[in-house]
């Protein structure tokens, strides 16, 4: 990995596409993928990192600022136990591999998502990959894993209710900024645009509170397929959406 360059950045498409700052994707068909090749569902999961990969590269050549990926979610704890020990392995050889490019492409890690139940060892990767990339300026790359919506609004109001009760905090003065401090991507902005791939059209239990004025685009490939081609077929489609945010005229990002 050492001998890798960095990543170019290619600023010619940005004067015909609308690109949002914050993007989020919901990288789902990994287990279909591998079924439709009649591969294993652990297949799907290697190949799903290696459009993650693809995705990244992506989202700094085009100008992304932060990209949010729902990773393992905090329902998929009924998948089969070998299935989710794979996932974690797998997150642990992505950091072990891709750690020092991430780095040297300026790249910030943040991950969001309840640590309680992980494996002690997880929870130290996980904070290890979040303090050698801390001071990282360019893409931040937010990863949900062990997270569900609900989820985080319900630890932003337990906060939120800790203040109250500790007189801190008066009820009549919270408001959407108060919940907003209290969520896991305090100091990110909205996420303008959400991409769910496989065809399912759902968001999931991700990014809830967020996701109030995201503009969504379903897309038919599985997650290992979504490429450059896909990409920028969803940034088209982003481009040509009138963004009203509840008003008459469309407002620009």
């Amino acid at each position: 990995m050492s001998s890798e360059p960095a990543i170019t950045i290619d600023t010619a498409p940005l004067s015909r596409l609308r690109v949002p700052v914050h993007l989020g994707v919901i990288m789902d068909g990994n287990g279909r993928w591998a079924k439709a090749r009649g591969k294993r569902r652990t297949e799907g999961h290697i190949e799903g990192v290696k459009a993650l990969r693809t995705l990244v590269e992506l989202c700094i050549n085009y100008g992304v600022r932060n990209v949010t990926v729902f990773s393992f979610s905090s329902e998929n704890w009924t998948r089969p136990r070998e299935e989710i020990t794979f996932i974690f392995n797998l997150l642990r050889r992505f950091v072990a591999s891709d750690l020092q490019k991430l780095i040297r492409n300026n790249v910030r890690v943040r991950i969001i998502g309840a640590r309680s139940g992980l494996e002690a060892s997880l929870v130290r990767l996980i904070d290890d990959v979040e303090a050698k990339t801390a001071i990282n300026t360019g893409l931040t790359l937010i990863v949900a894993f062990n997270y569900g919506g609900k989820a985080e609004i319900t630890d932003a109001t337990r906060l939120i209710a800790r203040e109250v009760a500790a007189g801190r905090l008066h009820p009549d003065d919270i408001t959407e900024a108060t919940i907003e401090r209290s969520l896991y991507t305090h100091g990110i902005p909205d996420p303008e645009l959400i991409i769910r791939t496989s065809g399912e059209q759902r968001i999931s239990n991700f990014l809830l509170w967020q996701a109030a004025y995201s503009e969504f685009v379903f897309v038919e490939e599985n997650w290992p397929d979504f490429d450059e081609a896909s990409f920028l077929r969803v940034l088209q489609t982003f481009s040509l959406r009138d963004r009203r945010f509840g008003g008459v005229e469309a407002k620009l990002p």
